[in-house]
């Protein structure tokens, strides 16, 4: 085997759906501010008996189904994710053994809006170099949990939910090279931390580098598979807000792609943001089995990771 591919997609949000107005009633703000600033109507927020690893476990169950395979067939899990309330077992053990999963290597990763990426990333590398057969790679995220509610310029951008892939070695790469890094002197532009900890971002200092520093990121990351941005079906970016969303696909030229616009309903999910949305996609039908879809996260520690994928 040369490569690995995604074999399949699942994602999980809670039932709780909180609106605008919702909010509005919470935090001096309107469903008109809202919308015409981050462009987010609605999200989903879990409860207090809703872990982490409970979301991550829903979602990968569904990805498992969707790729015909069972617990025992995937020896590497994977979860990228930024809101484990404990240091240990940690949120890929848990998974594990939610869903039965024997004997396999269990690793968090922590790049909050850029994990999904990373962790796929590293699966791509695991797989490839014959360290695993089967990885899991899970988004998972429950910003509610450390959302300061009374605070209306973050409480009205998060949600919670899950997002999963089932990754397995494949004759012709599905996955394509990643383009990583960081600008760790600006880290503090998003953060999670305190105790309790807490969200908070500069979300100026944030947009201004996604809108400009950003688009020749991504185009260089389709130039590592081969393809220019017109060639993309798809374009699926951190669901950050529409403000960041918009400006930065149409910067990277992706003119004939379908732009993943998910944060609309789901709001800021952090790493469960992309396959969130691409999982979605997939199930609307609005891309088929072989195209090229650009993955891209970006945000907390200012971190980047994407790369070109096949559909499922």
């Amino acid at each position: 085997m040369n490569g690995s591919r995604i074999a399949a997609l699942g994602h999980y949000q809670p039932a709780r759906v909180l609106t605008n107005e919702d909010l509005a009633g919470m935090v001096d703000t309107s469903d008109e501010w809202i919308t015409s600033r981050v462009g987010i109507r609605t999200r989903h927020i879990a409860g207090p008996d809703e872990p982490v690893d409970e979301l991550a476990a829903h979602a990968a169950a569904k990805a498992l189904a969707a790729a015909g395979l069972t617990p025992a067939d995937i020896d590497l899990v994977l979860v990228a994710t930024s809101t484990a309330v404990d240091r240990s077992p940690n949120m890929a053990a848990r998974v594990a053994a939610r869903l039965g999963i024997p004997s396999p290597a269990a690793m968090d990763v922590n790049v909050v809006c850029a994990g999904f990426t990373h962790a796929l990333a590293t699966a791509d590398h695991a797989v490839r170099a014959d360290a695993a057969t089967r990885a899991l790679v899970i988004g998972a995220d429950k910003m509610s949990d450390v959302t300061d509610w009374t605070d209306r310029t973050t409480c009205v951008l998060v949600g919670d939910g899950a997002g999963a892939a089932v990754v397995e070695a494949s004759e012709e790469p599905g996955i394509g090279p990643v383009l990583w890094g960081s600008v760790p002197e600006m880290g503090h532009a998003v953060r999670i931390e305190g105790t309790p900890s807490r969200f908070a971002q500069e979300g100026q200092s944030v947009y201004r580098w996604a809108t400009t520093q950003l688009p020749s990121v991504a185009r260089r990351a389709c130039e590592r598979s081969g393809l220019a941005p017109a060639d993309l079906a798809a374009v699926v970016l951190h669901q950050a807000n529409l403000r960041i969303i918009e400006p930065l696909a149409q910067k990277i030229g992706a003119v004939n792609a379908v732009v993943a616009k998910d944060v609309s309903d789901s709001g800021n999910t952090s790493a469960a943001s992309i396959p969130l949305a691409f999982s979605k996609l997939v199930e609307r039908g609005e891309i088929t089995t072989g195209d090229p879809v650009l993955l891209f996260g970006f945000g907390g520690n200012l971190s980047y990771a994407g790369q070109v994928v096949r559909c499922p």
